[in-house]
């Protein structure tokens, strides 16, 4: 307390009461037992600086709460007392809120900062603790607890308090057993988590698959939201821009699995988990009548979100339904008994759910890019969330809207704010994850397209995909159109520059990423996807980077060794002015788009060793994009300035692909016998530029940190395998003969750095 009891504090100033003060400080200085705590002040000293602090009589009343912290005390008249706390503090805590969350002051909030200053936390945590006792009132539970969220909400260090207090943490878990108080309980947990420095380990929880398995379905999905805290490894959002140096170190320094992978597990492992998200994910909602009248109502509620006077709303509504059924509350029959859902608008009803299946497909996702992947799709198969999330794909998830001005929470489309935007990233991410390298991204379509696709391959005279025979038919998409099939039909409506656009563009690459598969490519490409990309890239005007990147990985997976696409790009692209404009966008930024430019090359490679074809040696004669890099001064061009655009210190998970596609250009070199012209004229351009040895010795640790990275045990190379069709053996073998320390060898970068340059950056990687 030493902090406002020093020789300037106000506390001294009183007449009646300085001596006494005075006595008990020393007395406490002697004894070595101060003060714990401001209300252990005298209370007439507490009253005459009251009015003067405009302390609004909280230091009496915690006084008051602290002399009946026990279970014998009124409890009533405890709970009297919290009334008038809560009333005092929940003012401040509204205006903190619907101040777009300023930084509390202690000027702008003084009942928050005078009620902290006090100990007061301490008060509704010992009356918690009481609530143990069956006798115990739920409403004063309720109270206690948004005593502690009010505070919270205004200053950061309390929660921040709150959070250092595992015990306390472990017990707000068992409160949520309680129907009545589990909406505040999970509330203030997830501010708590929030702020925690240490993640919370779920195995630690008492009873954890018990409480879970006890949640009906509306708490499952307010639960999920404390989830994602617990399940998500720090920083996923940066993941990219991390360098893959730190990232490596921290892999070596953390060989265990961490808390969020061991949280992954215990969650994995409560019998129905997975069934009963997948439910909840793909439950239908009534369909809004006019959308005209809905998009008003839909603005006029998101600028209440935006103020947060909607949290109560939900709580009263979330409470009252648990209240009206016994059994689930998600069931549609049951959610419908409620009286407040029918004074609700409809739009609110549909922003209600919307809030839900955000949280329950963010869990779904990052449990799909955990360890246990293979487990989750397993189980995302067999309780049909794909077929699920396609029937609710036209009236939830991409509504059809009758005006093109979508306004959304007053902003433009690249709002992310509110809960219909954060749905459909939401949703598009969990299609991305799904598909990733997975043979289950043919459960993306339903059986006519299935057919399709084997009918392709029939036509080609190419064998069927394992993964597409293997899938199993009664898992898919039922319906006219499969979920990828929607997925185009809302990516061609969109904006160019729409935000939207980078994370349908991400969904769909991954159908096409691993093997090149002939029949997945042809069936987007009678979709008409190839000429939608290359418009947006040409013609659309879009200007963002990222969009653009998307759809330059886009483009490559679909073109790769398809010489029908390099057809329909060529018949496209038909003017020398479309294909500037087009090598423009390549050449403005080369990490973006150097997939695409890998694509292009390993294309070029296998279309000329199958000049026995006459459509390839038609197209390759009158492609534009293909006679370009045919000519071997155009592919150095690249190959410099892809090693000279990164180097060791700089990689990161998303310009390492700039490394790779060097070297594709160097290993096809190599099989033709080119790679000492390819090396000398990398050497050339050094002394042409006027810094000799330093874009080779960059080289050179690249490479050196290429085989560490690569070649580590934990690591996979097949997807660098499957995107190229080249033997990860091929390459391997590649950067042992660059790296060669053989000064003779035509085929080792060391030959071509001159001696008094061979030391530069040699330690960059010494451990």
């Amino acid at each position: 307390m030493a902090t406002f009891l020093g020789s300037e504090s106000p506390w001294t100033g009183g007449k009646r009461s300085s001596r006494n003060i005075i006595s008990k400080i020393t007395h406490s200085q002697i004894a070595g037992q101060g003060f714990s705590r401001g209300t252990q002040l005298p209370e007439a000293l507490l009253q005459e600086r009251d009015k003067r602090a405009k302390w609004h009589g909280i230091p009496e009343l915690l006084q008051k709460l602290h002399e009946s912290s026990h279970p014998n005390s009124d409890l009533s008249h405890t709970h009297s007392v919290l009334k008038e706390l809560s009333s005092l503090l929940s003012m401040e805590a509204m205006s903190f809120v619907t101040e777009d969350r300023k930084s509390a002051q202690e000027s702008t909030f003084p009942n928050t900062y005078t009620f902290d200053l006090f100990g007061g936390v301490d008060g509704p945590l010992l009356f918690m603790s009481v609530s143990l006792v069956p006798a115990v009132n739920d409403d004063l539970v309720k109270d206690c607890l948004s005593v502690l969220y009010n505070c919270c909400i205004c200053t950061e260090g309390v929660t921040k308090s709150l959070a250092a207090r595992d015990d306390f943490v472990l017990f707000l878990f068992t409160l949520m057993t309680n129907k009545k108080t589990f909406l505040q309980t999970a509330t203030l947990i997830e501010d708590i988590l929030g702020v925690k420095k240490d993640m919370i380990q779920l195995e630690g929880i008492p009873n954890l698959s018990g409480l879970v398995q006890s949640f009906d379905q509306q708490q499952l999905a307010n639960f999920c939201r404390i989830l994602s805290v617990t399940i998500s490894e720090p920083d996923v959002r940066n993941d990219d821009k991390h360098t893959l140096l730190a990232k490596n170190a921290q892999q070596k320094r953390n060989a265990s699995p961490s808390r969020a992978e061991v949280n992954q597990v215990t969650l994995l492992n409560i019998p129905g988990f997975i069934e009963r998200l997948c439910k909840l994910a793909t439950r239908k909602v009534s369909e809004a009548t006019g959308a005209s009248n809905f998009l008003q109502e839909l603005e006029d509620w998101y600028t209440w979100l935006d103020n947060a006077l909607v949290l109560d709303a939900l709580m009263q509504m979330a409470t009252e339904e648990a209240e009206h059924s016994s059994t689930e509350s998600s069931d549609e029959s049951s959610m419908a008994t409620s009286p407040l859902r029918h004074r609700l608008p409809q739009s609110m009803k549909i922003v209600h759910e919307i809030m839900y299946k955000v949280e329950v497909l963010y869990v779904l996702c990052v449990l799909l890019m955990g360890r246990q992947r293979n487990q989750v799709h397993k189980m995302l198969a067999e309780f049909r969330l794909i077929p699920g999330l396609n029937n609710l794909f036209d009236k939830l998830i991409w509504r059809k809207y009758t005006s093109s001005d979508h306004v959304v929470h007053g902003q433009n489309e690249n709002c992310d704010c509110s809960p219909e935007i954060s749905f459909k990233i939401q949703f598009l991410r969990l299609l991305q994850s799904f598909s990733d390298h997975h043979e289950n991204k043919y459960l993306l379509l339903n059986s006519q397209e299935l057919n399709e696709l084997s009918a392709i391959s029939l036509k080609a005279n190419i064998p069927e995909v394992e993964a597409l025979v293997n899938t199993d038919r009664s898992l898919v998409c039922d319906g006219k159109k499969g979920l990828l099939t929607r997925l185009l039909a809302v990516m061609k409506r969109e904006p160019p520059d729409s935000s939207f656009r980078f994370w349908q563009a991400r969904a769909v690459e991954s159908f096409l990423r691993g093997a090149t598969s002939y029949a997945d490519q042809m069936f987007l490409l009678k979709r008409g996807l190839l000429e939608h990309i290359l418009f947006c890239i040409i013609d659309s005007g879009c200007k963002s980077r990222d969009v653009l990147q998307s759809y330059f990985d886009l483009l490559g997976e679909l073109m790769k060794f398809n010489i029908d696409a390099f057809k329909r790009f060529n018949k496209y692209v038909s003017t020398d002015d479309k294909f500037q404009t087009f090598m423009t966008q390549i050449n403005s930024s080369l990490v973006d788009s150097n997939m695409l430019v890998r694509c292009i090359v390993l294309s070029l490679d296998r279309f000329e060793s199958q000049t026995e074809d006459v459509k390839v040696v038609e197209v390759l004669s009158e492609c534009c994009l293909l006679s370009y890099m045919a000519r071997v001064e155009n592919r150095l061009s690249f190959l410099f300035r892809l090693v000279n655009v990164i180097n060791v210190q700089t990689l990161t998970q998303e310009n390492v692909s700039c490394l790779n596609t060097s070297l594709v250009v160097l290993m096809l070199a190599r099989r033709r016998g080119k790679l000492p012209f390819y090396l000398n004229t990398l050497r050339e351009k050094e002394y042409a530029e006027k810094y000799p040895g330093c874009l080779l010795n960059n080289f050179h640790n690249l490479l050196r940190f290429w085989q560490r990275h690569y070649l580590n045990k934990d690591k996979d190379s097949t997807c660098l395998e499957n995107s190229s069709c080249i033997p990860f053996d091929y390459w391997k073998e590649t950067v042992s003969v660059l790296l060669g320390s053989d000064r003779t060898s035509l085929c080792a970068i060391a030959s071509y750095i001159d001696e008094p340059f061979m030391e530069l950056d040699r330690d960059l990687l010494e451990d």
